[in-house]
């Protein structure tokens, strides 16, 4: 999609739809109309309460006497008082949801008084929402707009926030794209080979691990996981090194790209969805792929641990003692409980390089989402310092993470009496024991667990969302690493 910054007054827009945001309470037009018949009829419509200006509203106009553009929408922004990076993101999406249901050549977006953090939210919600889950729909449901016209009188650092905008919400499609794929369609070795092509289109450097070289490497839970399966794992190593000498971020991502259960067995409709289980990949995938185009000067390393978790004559059983990467021994009781498994293999090898910091994202428990809901991430931490720079990115983005506490009383339910630990816990703060669990892994390094079982996946279609994945946590990270490179454009 072709995003332009267009410097004309609105009225003389020539484009197929003009967008216009209003907040709620908001009883006149936006200034550029005041005066003519357009802002006599928003201000009327604002009075008589047509549109609220709720985030994610939206009301088409059509034939509107006095403007160059053939047709209107007004578009809710929520309160001026808290308009921020998420309610922008938001209220684009649902904007351009709305309109990209049918084929649009050019589309006008009035960009609203804010910061350039708001400016960009905005701008990466109009990318995301042209991008629907119908990927596999004989008629598409969803098109991007030939040109997107970003209507405002240009301040500093706009252009570049607006690129910078267009970028991230690519990188938030692709994330949604891959989780949406079918299962079929994303083996472990197919999800590697495309992580290959984007790496290669991105300017990152990636090596590929198959079964052979795992089982050199010591991966003793991605290997035990996979057992299950008559499709191989695979492990992707991806690199940015741009920072010079300084020290280097890992992300590691949970890959499971079909949860059964193993042989715990998720009932059937728990297994629906579960083409989603490899997000916390997808994401570290997208945001290695977004600060490689944005070309930042920071040293990150990706690590992508693929498999699927099934019920084959090899599996897993209940009893069996894995040895993992760093010599650790697990005993499996629950083969539901795959996710951490192979995250201590990919934590344990991510951090013998000895990071500056590590960051895993994983559909980890459905304790999470029991806890904190369908929106917010579990956050959990042995540092301080690294989990409020998570939590501030968080604010300001707009995505939503919760710190959990990290008691080492919870590690007790871990203890095992025939290995080292047990990979589940008792029965309350699974989450909880889930975090610890991988705790053990991360030796001295500081390093921050995000539980996206939540936020990951939409059940339903909502005005600012689609059903399906929703590329969480992309902006967060993207940003995240922005701020520690001092080089946010936003």
């Amino acid at each position: 999609m072709n995003v332009q910054l267009l410097r004309t007054p609105p009225v003389e827009v020539a484009a197929d739809w003009l967008a216009i945001g209003v907040f709620e309470g908001q009883t006149t037009s936006p200034p550029s109309f005041r005066g003519t018949s357009l802002g006599d009829l928003i201000e009327e419509l604002l009075t008589s309460k047509e549109l609220a200006g709720d985030v994610g509203s939206t009301l088409p106009l059509y034939g509107v006497a006095g403007i160059k553009a053939t047709s209107v929408i007004l578009f809710g922004l929520g309160s001026k008082e808290k308009f921020g990076a998420g309610a922008a993101f938001s209220a684009g999406t649902a904007v351009s949801k709305k309109l990209a249901t049918k084929q649009r050549a050019t589309v006008a977006v009035l960009l609203p008084e804010g910061p350039l953090a708001t400016a960009s939210a905005l701008t990466e919600g109009l990318v995301v929402g042209t991008v629907g889950p119908g990927m596999r729909k004989s008629d598409p449901s969803r098109y991007a707009f030939d040109t997107l016209f970003i209507v405002t009188d240009p301040t500093e650092g706009l252009v570049d926030a607006l690129s910078r905008a267009v970028i991230v919400g690519e990188s938030i499609n692709l994330a949604r794209d891959l989780v949406n794929t079918p299962p079929s369609e994303k083996s472990p070795t197919i999800l590697a080979a495309k992580a290959r092509e984007v790496a290669i289109a991105s300017g990152l450097g990636v090596e590929i691990w198959d079964a052979d070289r795992i089982d050199k490497e010591r991966f003793g839970g991605l290997l035990g996981v996979s057992k299950g399966s008559d499709e191989p794992p695979a492990f992707v190593v991806l690199e940015y090194l741009h920072g010079g000498e300084s020290p280097t971020l890992a992300l590691v991502g949970k890959g499971v790209t079909f949860d059964s259960g193993g042989l715990s067995l998720k009932p059937s409709a728990s297994m629906e969805d579960m083409k989603c289980d490899m997000t916390g990949a997808a994401v570290v995938l997208s945001t290695l792929s977004a600060i490689a185009r944005l070309k930042l000067p920071i040293n990150v390393r990706g690590y992508l641990a693929l498999t699927e978790n099934m019920t084959g004559g090899k599996a897993l059983k209940l009893g069996d003692v894995l040895t993992m990467r760093n010599g650790k021994t697990v005993e499996v009781l629950n083969t539901d409980a795959e996710g951490r498994l192979i995250l201590a293999d990919a934590l344990s090898y991510a951090a013998e390089s000895r990071p500056g910091a590590m960051i895993d994202l994983a559909t980890l428990t459905g304790a999470c989402v029991v806890g904190l809901g369908l929106r917010v991430a579990g956050l959990f931490s042995s540092n301080d310092p690294l989990a409020q720079k998570v939590l501030d990115a968080c604010v300001a983005t707009g995505e939503r993470a919760w710190r959990m506490p990290m008691d080492e009383d919870y590690k007790e339910g871990l203890k095992s009496t025939v290995a080292d630990l047990k990979n589940v816990g008792g029965k309350w703060g699974g989450a909880i024991t889930a975090a610890k669990f991988l705790e053990e892994f991360v030796g001295e390094t500081p390093w921050v667990h995000l539980d996206i079982a939540g936020p990951s996946w939409a059940d339903s279609d909502s005005p600012t969302r689609d059903a399906g994945g929703t590329g969480c946590f992309v902006r967060t990270l993207t940003y995240l690493i922005e701020v520690m490179t001092s080089h946010t454009t936003i």
